[in-house]
């Protein structure tokens, strides 16, 4: 019974233990798809899958990027591809590399997942090339068969190769691997000679052109005509290619000089020279009249500085004709080819300019002159109104002196911004100086807050009149705000009783003897009459801070409390601390010194012996009497003849 009893505990223990397997958890990798679901319905299906997407191997090109999600490769560029595709079996290690290649852009043709487009190509065809190159250049009338039948292909390695412009074959080998150069309709056509040794593109456009037989936009008469021999030595002598005549003198042949030259006198060197070939293609060329190279991209080929890409370009650079705007090609009437001289030439299209200079009375020289180039870069420049330099730099090409004059203390701030234009024109003004304007008006444009006039119960003379310059330097200064002369000598040459005063003062007031007249005065305009800055004794009380602390803390002296010039001179005076009076006169003015009370306080004391000073603050105290406020003890007592012997009436 036992037994029996502790086996069914067994087995009743083990039903409700949960089992081993059932405590252990499990966790299943998740796989790339799992997530990007997006990603696959959108490549998963397309006809050519990368291997490693198919088989889902993100982890060969990608680093797992967990919650986070952020696309991060395991090698940069090209190098990830390269990991599977060797750069010998994509000829990478050819002489000639496609750009987007040798850049690091597989991607810029294949698509790294999926594609539609065989070789996982992320368009079709010659679509792909397109991309890059622009497609007009294989539009035409006529375009090249095998450009239409098989593509880009045809004739051109993806990858890499050993020719120019990733060919598959030399130029001549490959034209010749269709088109068959012992043929007599190939004879006849190159007029006998023997072109299969030569370069086909010469004469022909490789992708499509608007002429016939691919030749090129602009063909050689004789070349229309098959007259190869015209230039050329016979097609079965021992050089076919050699010329009849030497290069120099061959195009004047069929090309009179003079008619090329027109009415010119000045030459261009390569026509002087009979160098015809550096600017012109002898048989066709992609461009009008022959050129090698197109509009001013011919021209910039020698002339470079004129090519710099500017922020002011001259627009008939950029016109329809270029450089031929202004520049005949073989020979022109003035120096540096130009049709018309100077001033006459630019204002050809600057018509109004000139206009509006001649009516007014005051002219730049340069401008009279018609100098143009003295001030602007006729081919464009960096510097706005395409002036050859900045504009400061222009003028002191002339105004030399001027230069060093300006570099003082305070500089006008448009002048030290090299802003001369701000004031002054560039051609022609009815103002002195080529000024903007005239007077006042033209400092208002930049300081009319400044100028405005509301308000102002007191004007200074000069502001009143409009003469900034009266005070003011236009340009530059050694003194702070640009004043012609320090204050002392500015202000006194206009106030002179100021000056005189101070020859015989006892006394004068600080800031009138330091010369900063501006600490009390306001130079151009005030609320408050004679311009000061503020009223009186505030004024004072901002230089004076000792005097201030005491009249807010303890009783102040009425007239200093009312008005510091009750008792003070605010310039000079003939008294010590710029006093109106004698002392004992001063303080007479208010106090009686015949009143009995005075006389009791004082001891009997004649007024006129007493140095009122010596016992009373002018300004404060804490003594209802005004007492300083360190008392002598005796004195304080009244106990005067403890020190004194008062004498007897």
């Amino acid at each position: 019974m036992l037994v029996a009893a502790i086996l069914c505990c067994g087995v009743l223990f083990l039903a409700l233990a949960p089992s081993a397997a059932a405590k252990k958890r499990t966790f299943k990798k998740k796989e790339c798809i799992d997530c990007h679901d997006t990603f696959a319905k959108q490549y998963l299906s397309k006809k050519n899958v990368h291997a490693v997407v198919r088989e889902q191997q993100c982890d060969d090109c990608h680093l797992r990027h967990g919650i986070v999600p952020k696309l991060l490769l395991k090698e940069e560029g090209n190098e990830l591809c390269y990991r599977c595709h060797k750069i010998e079996a994509l000829q990478l290690d050819q002489k000639v590399v496609h750009t987007a290649l040798r850049r690091g852009k597989c991607v810029s043709c294949h698509d790294p997942h999926a594609s539609d487009s065989p070789a996982l190509l992320s368009a079709v065809g010659n679509d792909i090339c397109f991309q890059c190159h622009q497609q007009d250049s294989f539009s035409g009338k006529v375009v090249h068969g095998v450009v239409e039948k098989e593509g880009c292909r045809a004739c051109h390695d993806a990858h890499g190769s050993a020719e120019k412009n990733l060919l598959v074959k030399p130029p001549a080998e490959l034209c010749i691997s269709c088109h068959e150069p012992k043929t007599e309709d190939f004879r006849h056509a190159h007029g006998g000679y023997p072109v299969a040794t030569g370069s086909c593109t010469v004469c022909h456009s490789p992708h499509a052109s608007d002429q016939g037989k691919l030749l090129k936009a602009s063909v050689h008469e004789p070349v229309t005509a098959g007259e190869c021999d015209a230039c050329h030595q016979s097609p079965t002598s021992a050089d076919p290619f050699a010329t009849t005549a030497d290069a120099r003198e061959l195009c004047l042949t069929c090309h009179e000089r003079s008619d090329l030259m027109g009415d010119g006198t000045v030459s261009h060197a390569p026509f002087a020279d009979g160098d015809c070939l550096s600017c012109h293609d002898p048989h066709t060329a992609a461009n009008p009249t022959l050129l090698i190279a197109q509009g001013n991209q011919l021209c910039f080929s020698c002339h470079e500085n004129t090519g710099v890409k500017v922020l002011h370009p001259h627009a008939p650079i950029e016109g329809e004709r270029g450089c031929l705007a202004c520049h005949a090609p073989h020979a022109g009437r003035h120096n540096g080819l130009l049709d018309l001289a100077g001033g006459d030439l630019c204002f050809s299209c600057h018509e109004q300019i000139k206009d509006r200079g001649k009516g007014l009375q005051h002219q730049h020289e340069p401008f009279v002159d018609q100098e143009c180039s003295a001030c602007h870069n006729s081919h464009g420049s960096n510097a706005a109104n395409m002036l050859n330099n900045r504009t400061d730099a222009v003028c002191y090409s002339c105004h030399v002196e001027l230069e060093s004059e300006f570099q003082l203390s305070a500089t006008h701030e448009p002048v030290r911004k090299g802003n001369c234009t701000v004031c002054h024109r560039g051609h022609a003004s009815d103002y002195g100086k080529l000024l903007t304007t005239d007077g006042s008006k033209l400092c208002a444009q930049c300081h009319e807050a400044m100028m405005g006039r509301e308000n102002a119960e007191s004007l200074h003379p000069p502001f009143e009149e409009a003469a900034c310059q009266d005070c003011h330097a236009p340009h530059a200064s050694n003194f702070p705000g640009m004043i012609s002369e320090d204050q002392y000598s500015l202000c006194l040459g206009c106030h002179g009783q100021i000056s005189d005063e101070l020859q015989t003062a006892k006394s004068a007031h600080e800031p009138v003897r330091a010369g900063t007249c501006t600490g009390c005065h306001s130079p151009h305009k005030a609320s408050l009459d004679v311009l000061m800055l503020a009223p009186s004794p505030d004024l004072c009380l901002t230089c004076h801070q000792d005097i201030k602390a005491q009249m807010e803390t303890q009783r102040a002296h009425s007239p200093a409390a009312r008005d510091c010039l009750r008792c003070h001179q605010p310039h000079a005076a003939a008294e010590p601390a710029l006093l109106n009076n004698p002392q004992q006169v001063l303080c007479a003015e208010c106090h009686e010194a015949d009143a009995e009370t005075f006389k009791r306080a004082h001891l009997r004391i004649e007024a006129s012996a007493m140095d009122c000073m010596n016992c009373h603050a002018p300004h404060a105290s804490k003594d209802p009497k005004f007492f300083k406020s360190n008392v002598h003890a005796p004195f304080a007592s009244k106990s005067c003849d403890a020190c004194h012997i008062a004498e007897k009436e």
